[in-house]
């Protein structure tokens, strides 16, 4: 038997657990699993010994572990923010981007409500989060339009087959006209091709400029600012956001957490005019 079995034989659940957490804090992960193992055997409704082994997991790159806990760590603890958090986490990295944003968001929810600070952690994974699902999104519209192109340069291409070989079978036409016709229909297919492609072209280049910078989404909602006002502390909000935070979690500013009521919001025109020209300029950004 080991001398770290000895160790924690006789240990109750909750020193196994400060056990792993100062393992983990060496970064011996592998240890501290073993700890928050232990501690899940001894006393299995306890929510943070799954969280905290779900971390170690994440650490190892271990995904699919990770999502076990944070699934049974939630059985017994829905609103548990951190098991929400690292469930958002791994299941980013797994690319299953939708449920991904769900845990995220209500990590994010439950952090407010709770009034817990765990600064821009939870939003960058939301953020990020959001960013990857859109440029899947926008793969997938890539190869759409690409099909759609290679579709019409075909149906072009056969038309104008069809058009020549129609003109070849008409006897009252002679060689020279049936040649002056033919390179004609070919000029007007290769023209039609050239301004297919540039068109084409075109959307593809606006396309890979598509992308919403991040001052101008909400900080709640992390969605672009319909309705922005700013607070004394100068941090701009969508209204709707901000006011259900007022309402529900608490009168203060909830990135300076500095005192604030909704008489003090004031509509940030300025940033107003700023998103508007960024809509017109890219109607895209209303499907972001």
């Amino acid at each position: 038997m080991s001398k770290h079995m000895y160790t924690t034989a006789n240990l109750t659940d909750a020193e196994l657990k400060e056990q792993g957490n100062r393992l983990f804090s060496a970064r011996k992960f592998e240890e501290a699993i073993q700890c928050y193992t232990k501690a899940i055997i001894k006393n299995p409704n306890v929510a943070i010994y799954f969280t905290n082994r779900a971390l170690c997991h994440l650490k190892l790159k271990r995904w699919d572990q990770s999502c076990s806990d944070c699934r049974r760590a939630l059985e017994i603890e829905q609103n548990q923010v951190k098991a929400h958090f690292f469930l958002g986490q791994s299941l980013l990295e797994l690319e299953l981007y939708d449920e991904a944003i769900k845990h995220l968001q209500r990590a994010n929810d439950l952090a407010r409500d709770q009034r817990r600070n765990f600064g821009d952690d939870i939003a960058s994974q939301l953020r990020l989060a959001r960013k990857k699902r859109w440029n899947i999104q926008e793969e997938k519209r890539i190869c759409q339009e690409i099909e759609l192109q290679t579709y019409l340069n075909r149906l072009i291409q056969q038309d104008m087959e069809n058009r020549i070989a129609k003109l070849k079978l008409d006897d009252n036409a002679n060689e020279d006209f049936v040649k002056e016709k033919t390179a004609e229909i070919e000029r007007e297919c290769e023209n039609h091709v050239t301004e297919l492609n540039n068109l084409f072209a075109k959307v593809d280049d606006r396309r890979r400029k598509r992308e919403v910078p991040d001052y101008l989404c909400g900080k709640i909602s992390f969605e672009i600012l319909q309705e922005p006002v700013i607070t004394p502390s100068g941090i701009t909000y969508e209204r709707k956001d901000i006011e259900e935070h007022l309402q529900r979690v608490g009168h203060f500013d909830p990135v300076t957490r500095v005192k604030l009521t909704q008489d003090q919001l004031i509509p940030n025109f300025s940033m107003k005019e700023v998103v508007d020209g960024f809509i017109a300029e890219n109607e895209w950004s209303l499907d972001y």
